[in-house]
């Protein structure tokens, strides 16, 4: 048996995530390795049967780096080679040490002071953010990545791309950012957990846009293009987004899953932009007037070149994004999450009993409030 690792999952995470990651992504270098994003003497971007730059294949976005910089690990924008080669050991270490066997007698206060536990912390402080509840994930079934993200040589310390490596500050009157806790303990209906626990949509934003690792787990993708269109399936969890090329957004005034993506090709770029965004996929409180927009350039046989922007007038001054690389990956094997997920009977029928017990135990000083008792 070993500690279980409670996992908060959800959008809100993302802009959290300390500079770290797990099992290392197939393709994906440690720090002083060949830099993959760099190609190498006389090759040139591939070209599919209809003339188009091949992204095709199967790839993924696990990472150490995080969405924002974690100031705690560092301020810098970059690190040093040296600097990206110790993280890496630290975590790589941390990870090995809190997967090693537990006493399954064990209290949870035992493992709170558990230096292994503790160093795992100081990395991913979000794997501690549930509080220890029961059903939380271990390190064994993790897998966000065990490598600093590296482009033309640089080691990030965020994948955004803002001076200080976090989310602009929103305008007055913005609409408030939102996050996994509005979820956590609304019990009114199925119809008010989250996307990802009714198995509709994956947690955080795999899906996107903008496509975002999730930090934990299932981080491939899979890309499909043809004349028309270009199909990426997103492992987390079995969503399916189109773009539909050389197309305009449709003015029905109906917003899809992951938006409205409309793309077409510059030189060896792929653009893709994204509006009609449902209100259930907001993007810090953004959608209504949300636009997205996404490259994907080919950088070398083993890396694609992923941009982002967003822009939203009544949110934020101006447009920001970020960046980060895909690496090759393995197979897309399903992701069996089921609609309706098998726990949802028992989490509302549990609100129930709870509401119940409360009612009874409210009944006798109801009885005895009333006049003339």
């Amino acid at each position: 048996m070993r500690h279980a690792i409670a996992l908060a999952l959800g959008t809100a995470l993302a802009a959290t995530l300390a500079l770290t990651g797990a099992e290392a992504a197939p393709g994906t270098p440690a720090a002083g390795a060949a830099d993959s994003s760099v190609p190498p003497p006389g090759w040139k971007t591939p070209r599919n049967a209809w003339g188009q730059p091949d992204l095709s294949g199967n790839w993924t976005n696990a990472s150490m780096t995080p969405f924002t910089r974690n100031k705690r690990l560092s301020s810098k924008a970059t690190l040093t080679k040296e600097e990206a080669q110790a993280l890496e050991a630290a975590w790589t270490q941390a990870l090995a040490n809190a997967n090693k066997p537990t006493d399954p007698s064990a209290k949870d206060e035992d493992f709170q002071k558990d230096p292994a536990y503790k160093k795992l912390l100081e990395f991913r402080p979000d794997f501690g953010a549930a509080g220890g509840d029961v059903g939380g994930y271990n390190v064994f079934w993790i897998d966000p990545g065990t490598h600093i993200l590296e482009i033309n040589g640089e080691y990030r310390t965020s994948i955004l791309t803002t001076p200080d490596g976090q989310i602009p500050p929103r305008k007055a009157g913005a609409p408030p950012a939102r996050g996994f806790g509005q979820w956590r303990d609304d019990y009114t209906s199925y119809e008010t957990r989250s996307l990802g626990e009714r198995c509709i949509m994956g947690f955080g934003r795999n899906a996107g846009p903008p496509m975002l690792s999730n930090g934990y787990y299932n981080n491939g993708y899979k890309i499909i293009q043809t004349p028309d269109s270009v199909l990426i399936e997103v492992e987390l969890i079995h969503d399916a987004r189109i773009v539909r090329l050389n197309s305009k957004h449709r003015t029905d005034g109906v917003r899809p899953w992951m938006g409205d993506s409309i793309g077409w090709y510059d030189g060896d770029t792929l653009v893709v932009e994204t509006t009609n965004i449902p209100e259930e996929q907001d993007f810090f409180g953004s959608w209504k007037n949300l636009k997205v927009t996404e490259w994907f350039t080919r950088l070398s046989p083993t890396r694609i070149l992923y941009k982002f922007q967003v822009e939203d007038p009544d949110t934020w001054d101006k447009p920001w994004g970020g960046e980060y690389t895909f690496a090759p990956y393995g197979p897309i094997y399903e992701y069996a999450c089921h609609e309706g997920n098998y726990a949802l009977p028992g989490i509302l029928a549990g609100a129930r009993a709870a509401e119940k017990e409360a009612a009874a135990k409210a009944a006798p000083a109801a009885e005895k409030a009333k006049p003339g008792a």
